[in-house]
């Protein structure tokens, strides 16, 4: 299951660099139960889901899956983490991606393209695509209808925050509800390009994607980066200051995990691995960041984690063949839920396992 926010963005025929500034990781336990136990399915519904994000009281996870009969696409769902409950909060028409909760608990943010339309042509294309099995290499779709929505709880209303042609996507709240970080390429769309322009946004979309901040209603839309490749996934740091996301350089070989302040100054990059690194999140100390790479090879992404001033190297913590992805802390810190592909299916579905602090920190060098 590859989505955006956190990658899915995949350029999956990567080079690794071997330039002597690149980082190697410590030596490994070989051993996931060092950092992980009692690892188990969380959320299995659809053909597949990931993107699972708790809420601030973790008694809810919001999540995306393709879940409908009728629309192959993602929609985004709310679980009741205690009751098991769940609920669509997309309107299950056209595509959706990466939702947020927001810290009161009475609305959601989420991308979707459902006001697209020609979102019906899309779905058939894809219907009759996958009915006769045709291959398509993965390739995350920046459909330029996307646009972010917040989902009010008791109206059921969604509002559209962004209304700008291009794709506004991959957005959270601030940890106090007054803003939300988001990554766009509209700025492909407000001007006239040149013809090269014209062709890399044909080529790679991804290209223009740069980091926004708004006001939750939508205002005041500042933009924080505005180098060549994509930034994207971004989150801001438990205590609202920083904002951790993922840059793809210029070629889209390699990606790696930078941090700035929330105005978007102090830009520092934490990882130099060479390789796809990507889905950063913070752990509720602030600390400390888990992110996945495919620094293993190029179909095989496992979860790393590195120290919030990128001073030690990142340090491995899953060791398991195929995808482990989007990894999200539980508020309380107790645990990890992530996407995985160690399903009976091989389908991506979301996982929780215990999380060893202390191991992590041990690692980390931050005792």
């Amino acid at each position: 299951m590859f989505t955006p926010r956190n990658i899915l963005t995949l350029t999956v025929c990567v080079l690794l660099s071997s330039c002597s500034s690149v980082q190697t990781p410590q030596p490994p336990t070989n051993s996931e139960t060092t950092y992980l136990s009692e690892a188990t399915p969380l959320v299995a519904w659809g053909k597949r889901s990931g993107e699972g994000y708790f809420s601030a009281d973790g008694s809810q996870m919001i999540f995306q899956s393709e879940g409908e009969a009728d629309n192959p696409f993602y929609q985004i769902y709310l679980r009741d983490l205690k009751t098991g409950k769940t609920q669509r909060v997309s309107p299950g028409i056209g595509k959706t991606t990466c939702a947020w909760i927001h810290p009161n608990n009475n609305k959601a943010l989420y991308a979707s393209t459902h006001e697209d339309p020609h979102y019906l042509q899309k779905v058939q294309k894809e219907l009759e695509r996958r009915k006769n099995k045709s291959h398509k290499r993965y390739a995350w779709d920046f459909d330029p209808t996307y646009d972010i929505y917040a989902y009010d709880f008791k109206t059921n209303l969604n509002t559209n925050l962004t209304q700008t042609m291009g794709y506004d996507a991959e957005g959270s709240y601030s940890p106090d509800g007054k803003l939300i970080v988001f990554g766009s390429n509209r700025s492909a769309y407000d001007k006239d390009l040149t013809s090269d322009e014209k062709q890399q946004l044909e080529k790679d979309p991804g290209y223009f994607m740069d980091l926004y901040v708004m006001n939750a209603d939508g205002s005041n839309v500042q933009q924080l980066t505005d180098k060549p490749g994509y930034d994207g996934g971004p989150f801001f740091s438990p205590d609202g200051t920083k904002i951790v996301w993922r840059h793809f350089s210029a070629d889209g070989r390699t990606a790696e995990i930078f941090l700035m302040n929330r105005d978007g100054s102090d830009k520092k990059q934490l990882t130099k691995l060479g390789a796809l690194s990507w889905a950063p999140y913070f752990h509720p100390s602030g600390e400390y960041i888990i992110f996945s790479s495919n620094l293993e090879g190029h179909r095989n992404f496992e979860l790393y984690i590195v120290d919030s001033n990128g001073e030690n190297t990142p340090v491995r913590v899953t060791y398991t063949n195929g995808f482990d992805g989007l990894p999200v802390f539980h508020p309380d810190g107790s645990s990890l839920a992530w996407a995985t592909t160690r399903t009976p299916t091989k389908e991506s579905q979301i996982y929780s396992s215990r999380w060893d602090d202390n191991a992590a920190r041990r690692a980390l060098g931050l005792f």
